[in-house]
């Protein structure tokens, strides 16, 4: 039976990720859903795209993604269902869908709300959509190959000849800090040299760990983590509280909230030496 993956920003403290279960579960009780993450953040999307696309990629094809990232900022009245690399992308039309798969899918629909406005309306017309999909084997909920849609992509790191920024996409829940830069990006940009990463104005790591065993106790470390991005932390210590390093938060930065601090601990600058 189809899989369906559940990511959201409205936590787990009342019903409502029961309540969506249930929905689905009445459409069909042989579907099997899978909790990513309710915690997201209404306002990060480079940190919902970085959890998102890194979960997604393991699943089967034909797996079905609810994501339910900021559902109400704007009044819309209809979310985007895409079939992209065999597997099905159901969310809102603000622009997580390309910061996910990092590119326009050839295959978007608009799924219709009909004028529902709370949240079990809106998922109860995902699930009749998901079971409509799997019974009829085909992806006919209004398919269009051209429509317009919201477009926002993953942030990228700036580059100069001797020197990479990066921002902060994520803090795990030992506080270590996940940066946007792949370690393809990295080697192709060290190319060899020397390097020091600097993440606040006098801290600085200047060499890459296999894992945490390979530091002592207290230690800083950089690494490339499982999905392949560069981490920086502490060996049994919390280099983001210890720091004051912060999520990158685009919204924020764009409004001007933050302040030139702020914006410095939310970025992690590497310079190349020879």
């Amino acid at each position: 039976m189809a899989i369906i993956t559940l990511t959201s920003d409205i936590g787990q403290q009342d019903y409502l990720v029961g309540a969506i279960k249930g929905q689905l579960l009445s459409q069909n009780s042989g579907f099997n859903i899978v909790d990513i993450t309710h915690y997201m953040s209404q306002t990060n999307y480079p940190q919902a795209a970085y959890i998102c696309s890194n979960a997604f990629k393991y699943y089967p094809p034909l797996t079905f993604h609810i994501v339910i990232l900021n559902f109400f900022d704007t009044t819309v009245n209809h979310l985007l269902i895409a079939r992209h690399k065999g597997q099905y992308i159901i969310c809102p039309d603000n622009g997580i869908l390309t910061m996910i798969t990092g590119e326009k899918p050839n295959e978007i629909a608009r799924l219709p709300l009909h004028g529902q406005h709370t949240l079990l309306a809106r998922t109860y017309i995902i699930a009749k959509a998901i079971e409509e999909i799997v019974q009829n084997a085909s992806f006919a909920v209004d398919t269009e190959t051209s429509i317009d849609i919201l477009e926002k992509y993953p942030l990228k790191a700036t580059i100069g000849p001797d020197w990479m920024e990066g921002q902060i996409l994520f803090i795990d829940n030992f506080e270590n800090v996940v940066i946007n830069i792949t370690k393809e990006e990295f080697e192709e940009q060290c190319n060899g040299r020397a390097f020091s990463i600097l993440f606040t104005r006098d801290e600085q790591i200047t060499a890459i760990s296999n894992d945490y065993a390979a530091i002592q106790e207290g230690e800083k470390l950089a690494w490339f983590n499982s999905a392949g991005y560069l981490e920086i932390a502490i060996n049994k210590g919390n280099i983001a509280g210890l720091f004051g390093l912060q999520r990158y938060n685009e919204k924020m930065n764009k409004v001007g909230m933050a302040s030139q601090n702020k914006w410095f601990y939310q970025t992690v600058k590497i310079f190349f030496q020879g």
